[in-house]
């Protein structure tokens, strides 16, 4: 690889992921406006209130940074930026379509897996440098729900890399067909519902349940440095979204692809969109959990679920040797 081509693909990495997630975070203003009747994010620049996105980054931008007296100032600072690298780190092993990826890794699934998890070190490095007991209350609780729905999400991730023979994400792609949105369902599911626990969307928002926490590690956070933990957030639900897409719905695979290898990419990003869609969706319908629900469904539901997953899985396997 040429180093113009490694720059170029760095630049449309960089690119698509400071893109894509406030994409996400449109998508969201306007889907709870619609299924709540919310009018407020219908008005900002007119028409369907376009211009959302902005005004939040106005506002954004105009208020004060403020550090608490008692922080550890250094940590304090830094954990917005370790709470949103390791979703550009994820996205740049993600493949769009055939050949379109920002770094090609033999055990991309396993990368992908890895690098997520990190970023709950932000959120711990936030509420242990705010100096704030319910900061403190809610890094801890998103430890324990990152630990809890870690294995569920490996399980399943496994069972599909054991399905494809491979831990490489375009070769997953390749070994993908049809028959395995039925086979691979309960995977698809004890995935997507620890994905959800992972990025601590609702109903899985313990650590920054408002009636408990105040907003849990982020609650001494104000402006920029508070924006750039949102769009951790919507990055995360970018990347879970196209980790989906690619695990479970084939990735680029799509009609006319093999005569224009292009669509692969449309393919992609409108199947990942429509998964962002859902995770949307589960934050307007579904109530938020109690903590003990929240062991309870992880432990006693997810983990048997994606164990008899990857008991099926290695069944089938043998079986079409």
């Amino acid at each position: 690889m040429s180093p113009l081509e490694v720059v170029v693909r760095a630049l449309v990495t960089l690119l698509g992921f400071l893109v894509l997630p406030l994409l996400v975070g449109q998508t969201e203003h306007k889907v709870m406006a619609h299924m709540q009747g919310r009018l407020g994010p219908m008005y900002a620049g007119g028409f369907h209130g376009w211009a959302q996105l902005v005004a939040d980054g106005v506002k954004f931008v105009q208020k004060e940074d403020v550090t608490p007296a008692a922080a550890d100032r250094w940590v304090f600072r830094a954990a917005p930026a370790v709470a949103l690298i390791p979703y550009l780190v994820a996205i740049c092993v993600l493949p769009l379509g055939p050949g379109v990826v920002g770094a090609s890794v033999d055990a991309g699934a396993l990368f992908v897996v890895a690098v997520a998890g990190i970023g709950v070190l932000g959120t711990l490095m936030a509420g242990w440098a705010s100096a704030n007991k319910y900061s403190l209350l809610g890094a801890m609780r998103s430890a324990a729900q990152l630990l809890s729905y870690e294995l569920p999400l490996v399980l399943s991730v496994a069972s599909v890399a054991l399905a494809a023979g491979t831990l490489s994400l375009p070769g997953i792609v390749q070994q993908w067909n049809g028959w395995w949105l039925l086979w691979q369902l309960p995977g698809a599911a004890v995935f997507l519902v620890a994905a959800l626990a992972e990025l601590q969307r609702p109903p899985f928002d313990m650590p920054v349940a408002d009636s408990e926490v105040v907003f849990g590690a982020l609650t001494e956070y104000t402006g920029l440095r508070f924006a750039f933990f949102l769009l951790a957030e919507y990055a995360g639900i970018v990347v879970m979204s196209i980790f989906f897409t690619v695990l479970f719905l084939g990735g680029w695979r799509g009609p006319f692809v093999g005569q224009l290898d292009q669509l692969g990419v449309v393919w992609t990003l409108l199947k990942g969109f429509l998964v962002a869609v859902v995770i949307i969706w589960f934050r307007v319908s579904w109530p938020r959990l109690r903590e003990d629900q929240l062991q309870r469904l992880a432990w006693v539901w997810l983990v048997p679920a994606g164990i008899a997953q990857v008991a099926l899985t290695g069944v089938v396997a043998v079986m079409m040797q």
